[in-house]
């Protein structure tokens, strides 16, 4: 994964306490590793406690570590998002976080860049994504869905996989409680 500039998210507009040792501290964009899932956990945490994502298990964390990208502004890491294959030619964006104090500044827009451009190298042709953010993935491309994304066939198949996340993107009653006011929305590449 590329580095993405200084001009994405300047240092010094972060609160002393949160700012990085080094005042020119890029921030960068790079795959996740084992070590960072107890910091994205963390990260994860505050908001699954506001309702806005789903807090998962540890072990769903370290499961999924190759699915995720983190944002690290110098030393902190600041933000973080994963992309999971549903079938051939959709993924859905799961779990963009960026710390409280880093918000506004760039941060997820250059994660959500860089799944996306994860997604056009695993051949995905459709991206989905449930959250109550629309105006921020409006303005990355996504737009509303209303029923079914998929054909009746994939459709199926998909009824047949163990992920949460799937019966999520699929709109099963027994999800409800977990998407309650989320917007479903889709993105093709």
């Amino acid at each position: 994964m590329p580095s993405v500039s200084t001009e994405s998210i300047a240092p010094s507009s972060l609160t002393p306490a949160a700012a990085p040792s080094a005042p020119s501290a890029p921030l960068t964009i790079r795959p996740a590793r084992t070590s960072d899932m107890r910091a994205v956990r963390a990260l994860v945490t505050p908001l699954a406690e506001r309702r806005i994502l789903l807090q998962k298990e540890a072990v769903s964390y370290y499961e999924s570590t190759a699915d995720f990208v983190v944002a690290d502004l110098g030393e902190r890491l600041v933000g973080c998002g994963a992309i999971h294959v549903l079938w051939e030619d959709l993924a859905e964006v799961r779990t963009l976080a960026v710390a409280d104090d880093a918000l506004g500044h760039g941060v997820g827009s250059a994660l959500l860049t860089a799944l996306i451009d994860r997604a056009r190298t695993l051949g995905v042709r459709r991206l989905f994504c449930l959250t109550f953010e629309t105006a921020f993935f409006t303005r990355h491309g996504f737009a509303p869905i209303d029923g079914q994304a998929v054909s009746p066939e994939v459709y199926a198949e998909l009824l047949r996989s163990y992920d949460e996340g799937v019966a999520e993107f699929l709109d099963l009653e027994r999800v409800k409680p977990n998407t309650l006011g989320n917007t479903r929305m889709l993105r093709t590449l």
